[in-house]
């Protein structure tokens, strides 16, 4: 019997994976799953770039904005609700479309999690208090003494990632990147993975006037209203934590504005050595026309 396929979409952030992705969805009749954790939350919508309905162009989409910042929301969370989702549509499709820019929660979805030691409450609370007294930098440091590799692609903005790591590191001895790369999950379905790609100059630029756009759009009433959330997971999120010192009179908005683009290209850099050390079926240019030509050479046809 043929296996029903996911096709799954990805590449560095304002590349243009959702555009992409609706086109690809258009020719072949099919919903889109989402899989940017920035995303998810209903209060965070234009520093995380959610598609509008314009957008969307009658494509439906899910796991946009279907959790609240105050609802904790992780990895295998998404890896349960979107195999559980999966299983359903393709009761009803042969293919369905995974998109976003959060390479960890696809490859959950494509092959399942990693297994990690226990941690111990004492350590995960002495890395804690570690980040209370020394704050991020030291957590930053301690990260690329002990595991070199991990610290290369994490996101060393968010603590919360580095404290797990760390607490890992130490409960094992090993570093957090040998528990990574297990044998992976059978899944009911094929893979057909897509990675969208654009000159270095071309993409920096285009998250430049992207961070503008938001801007223009709304961004700074968006990430005052969540301030008095600054503390949540969510809210480490490039694009509302530089904001943050803006708020508190600190900074000024154009070194704020500055710094957003900024962590955004080293967001993308990171996303770029994931996808470097993940190799996809499929690298096409991100302004691939979606044609004969290229569904037959990623194996698909045209349903509609």
């Amino acid at each position: 019997m043929k296996r029903p396929k996911l096709i799954t979409v990805s590449g560095p952030t304002a590349i243009g994976k959702t555009s992409f992705a609706v086109a690809l969805a258009k020719h072949l009749g099919c919903p889109i799953l989402s899989s940017d954790a920035r995303q998810f939350f209903k209060e965070m919508q234009i520093g995380t770039a959610v598609p509008t309905a314009d957008e969307q162009q009658g494509v439906k989409h899910h796991f946009i904005q279907h959790k609240s910042i105050h609802d904790p929301y992780s990895v295998g969370n998404f890896e349960k609700d979107a195999i559980a989702l999966l299983d359903t549509l393709f009761e009803t499709f042969d293919v369905v479309i995974l998109v976003g820019g959060s390479n960890l929660y696809t490859d959950a979805v494509v092959h399942g999690l990693d297994t990690f030691p226990d941690v111990s409450e004492a350590i995960a609370t002495m890395w804690q208090n570690a980040f209370k007294t020394k704050g991020l930098v030291h957590l930053q440091d301690e990260l690329k003494r002990l595991d070199p590799a991990y610290f290369e692609v994490v996101d060393t903005q968010n603590h919360v990632r580095l404290l797990r790591a760390l607490s890992v590191c130490t409960a094992s001895g090993k570093p957090y990147s040998s528990f990574l790369g297990q044998p992976k999950k059978l899944r009911s379905f094929e893979t057909v993975s897509i990675e969208l790609t654009m000159n270095r100059e071309k993409l920096y630029e285009r998250i430049n006037t992207r961070v503008d756009m938001m801007i223009e759009n709304g961004l700074l009433a968006e990430a005052k209203t969540l301030v008095p959330y600054k503390n949540l997971n969510a809210l480490q999120t490039v694009g509302y934590r530089e904001l943050l010192p803006y708020f508190d009179g600190k900074q000024s908005l154009e070194k704020s504005i500055e710094n957003i683009k900024t962590n955004t290209r080293r967001f993308a850099k990171r996303q770029l050595t994931w996808l470097r050390n993940h190799p996809v079926m499929f690298k096409l240019p991100y302004n691939s026309a979606i044609d004969k030509e290229l569904l037959e050479t990623l194996g698909l046809e045209k349903r509609i």
